[in-house]
């Protein structure tokens, strides 16, 4: 028996089908692009606090910038013979912004070291070499947002060889549990 159904395909169902077949046409990722309406901000004067330590060990002297992703500088301090600084940030600020380490007055940018602020309720950022290479990778990955942070958190990630046995113990497996069983 003959099937009297023909499918016909007007103008628009013809459009509508090729418009599918392209939808799967050059898919690469696109940054991501944070809006404004989107972003957070201190609502009041914030401080800011923590660390700086580069390949020697603790900093003890330097500066602490506090930047927009603009470059502006939006305050500063200065170090004084110790690692840590604490550093206000305006109210009304929009996030994130960029907490840039110099080891002098007259360092270049090559010389900085970075920590990026993204969420208005932290207050510690310790500034290091790995805190740079994750704000470097974050913003690779398309911003400073919380999810290339942590994408770019996780690519740097390693585990200790001594944590590579029974979830989270650390130390000789022979005396795990009193020993082997």
């Amino acid at each position: 028996m003959k099937s009297a159904f023909k499918p016909v395909l007007g103008l628009s169902g013809v459009l509508i089908m090729s418009g599918w077949a392209m939808i799967g046409c050059d898919s690469k990722p696109q940054p991501a692009v944070v809006s404004q309406a989107n972003q957070e901000k201190y609502d009041k004067l914030k401080t800011l606090e923590g660390l700086v330590s580069n390949d020697q060990g603790p900093a003890k002297t330097g500066l602490v910038k506090v930047l927009t992703e603009q470059g502006r500088e939006l305050s500063r301090v200065e170090l004084a013979d110790s690692p840590r600084y604490s550093v206000d940030v305006p109210a009304g600020t929009l996030l994130p912004v960029i907490l840039a380490y110099y080891p002098t007055a007259d360092a270049g940018e090559e010389q900085r070291m970075i920590t990026v602020a993204i969420h208005a309720a932290a207050s510690k950022y310790d500034i290091n070499p790995l805190s740079t290479r994750i704000a470097k990778q974050a913003r690779a990955l398309g911003g400073y947002t919380h999810k290339n942070w942590v994408r770019a958190a996780e690519s740097f990630g390693t585990v200790p060889d001594n944590n590579k046995t029974t979830a989270g113990f650390r130390g000789d497996p022979t005396s795990q549990y009193g020993g082997w069983h």
